[in-house]
C-alpha cells in the first residue's frame, strides 16, 4: 500500500511539469478576440515561430469594413489593411503563459505589453495588454476558441 502511494506521488510529480509545459502549445490556433460587451471582433491565429516566440495575425474582421485599414497606426502598420495584420509580436514562453511581447489595438493603434494565459477550466485564452511591464496598469480580454 506504501509502494502504491509513492508511486502515484512520484508520478504526479513528474507528470505535472509536463502539462505546465505543454500550457503555451494549446495556446496555438485560431480565436474569436472577444471586446467588453462579449462581441466577436475578428478571428486571430497565434502560431510559433521557428525562432520560438509566439505571434498573432488577424485572419478575419467579423465586424464593420473586412477590408477597412489601421488609420489609427503608426510607422509601417500606417494604412495598411488590418486583416493579414500582425498584432501580437514576440511572446516567449514563461511557465504555463506567454510573455514579454506587445499586443497592437487597431482600433486606436496603440502597443501595449502582453500576457496570454490559458483558463483550465473554460479552455479559453486569457489575453492582458497593459502599459507597463509588469501589467498592473491594463486591462483584460477573454477569447474563445474558433471552430474549425
Amino acid at each position: 500500500m506504501k509502494k502504491n502511494l509513492f508511486l502515484i506521488i512520484v508520478a504526479t510529480l513528474v507528470l505535472l511539469p509536463v502539462s505546465l509545459l505543454a500550457q503555451p502549445a494549446k495556446m496555438l490556433g485560431t480565436w474569436y478576440s472577444i471586446d467588453e460587451d462579449g462581441n466577436r471582433k475578428s478571428v486571430v491565429v497565434i502560431t510559433k515561430n521557428s525562432n520560438g516566440t509566439y505571434e498573432g495575425r488577424i485572419e478575419r474582421l467579423l465586424t464593420g469594413d473586412p477590408e477597412r485599414r489601421c488609420v489609427n497606426c503608426t510607422g509601417a502598420e500606417k494604412d495598411k489593411p488590418i486583416k493579414g495584420m500582425k498584432i501580437i509580436r514576440s511572446l516567449r514562453e514563461d511557465g504555463n503563459k506567454l510573455t514579454g511581447g506587445t499586443i497592437m489595438d487597431p482600433a486606436n493603434g496603440k502597443v501595449y505589453n502582453c500576457t496570454v494565459s490559458l483558463d483550465n477550466k473554460t479552455g479559453d485564452l486569457k489575453v492582458r495588454g497593459s502599459l507597463d511591464k509588469t501589467g498592473l496598469i491594463g486591462r483584460n480580454q477573454t477569447w474563445k476558441r474558433a471552430e474549425n
